[in-house]
């Protein structure tokens, strides 16, 4: 190569990493689209509300975020169109909710899975509850299940969608204690999956413990159990785990939830986000609002929610065999 050749192919490169090194140095000029798979209302939806609502400080990204819903099949719709349709250049970034995509990504159908997105973080961990209406006959999840071994595949259960981390607790309650439940997802996302049990469609509903404590609080509905390790101390501490139950339920359908960029986004754009979303989340505005809302803070950066992920997997492809 002489030295004219190579002076025009260093000129060509230049330009070529010009735009991203440009693009990165601004990054963020405008306001960012942040997709939530699941209709207003609901916790996700919420909780993406809060934890953005600082975003456009000098201190975080200095530009707004807007939420745009896209709902349907338990929010499969919102990631096929994420990965297919999404720009990766930082502006349109998406909201995860684990197990949710993570499950329906090793049960198949969908346009992605575990690699077809970037990390940036996690704010918050939301284990699925038993749920039924204030007037129930049940009491006791020990009254739900006997209900259920005397009347298999009658005892109606609301949820937000298929392959979610509502869908995965009752899989898993199913096999713990030899019982068959009617599962009923609802289209409408965890939101109409709770309205289903306040209006008695269904009788009874697995949802999420945010959304549980604010109908809890309301007085339209009972939490039988937890689906998880431990008691939620803050939020309901007399309500039982499964486990405490005699139900060998663990923590696979906690629901994290935290934010994502499509693959290819610019590494220079992925580390601005890295380092300001946790500080955003972790401002004690936001963490306010989310303990008033029922939801439990738990913010790890995109190392830690990488890590959960591929840990997550492996759980899941257990669950989920022989399905």
């Amino acid at each position: 190569m002489n030295a004219r050749t190579t002076l025009l192919s260093l000129a060509a490169g230049a330009m070529l990493a010009w735009p991203v090194a440009a693009v990165a140095q601004d990054y963020p000029d405008r306001p960012v689209s942040v997709m939530v798979s699941y209709g207003a209302g609901g916790a996700t939806d919420f909780q993406a509300r809060v934890v953005t609502m600082v975003s456009g400080e000098e201190d975080y990204l200095g530009q707004s975020m807007v939420i745009v819903n896209k709902p349907g099949a338990g929010g499969r719709v919102g990631w096929n169109w994420f990965v297919r349709q999404a720009p990766a250049d930082g502006y349109t970034l998406a909201v995860y909710n684990m197990p949710h995509f993570l499950a329906q990504a090793v049960e198949g159908g969908v346009q992605f899975d575990i690699d077809s997105f970037e990390p940036i973080a996690n704010w918050g961990a939301d284990p699925a509850v038993v749920i039924v209406g204030k007037d129930s006959p049940f009491n006791t999840i020990e009254e739900f299940v006997t209900y259920a071994k005397e009347n298999p595949g009658k005892l109606t259960v609301s949820g937000a969608g298929l392959f979610v981390g509502h869908h995965i607790a009752l899989l898993q309650m199913e096999q713990a204690a030899d019982i068959d439940l009617a599962y009923i997802p609802s289209q409408g996302g965890g939101s109409a999956a709770m309205t289903a049990v306040i209006a008695g469609n269904v009788m009874a509903g697995i949802n999420n413990l945010s959304d549980a404590y604010r109908g809890m609080k309301a007085g339209d509905i009972k939490v039988l159990a937890v689906a998880d390790l431990e008691r939620s101390a803050e939020f309901m501490p007399d309500v039982p785990t499964l486990m405490e139950r005699g139900i060998d339920v663990d923590d696979t359908s906690v629901n994290f939830r935290g934010l994502m960029a499509p693959k290819g986004t610019p590494p220079e754009v992925i580390e601005v986000l890295a380092e300001k979303v946790p500080a955003m989340f972790n401002e004690p505005r936001v963490a306010e609002q989310l303990k008033a809302g029922g939801a439990e803070v738990r913010v790890m950066g995109r190392d830690e929610v990488r890590e959960m992920w591929d840990a997550s997997r492996g759980e899941l492809e257990k669950v989920l065999e022989g399905l």
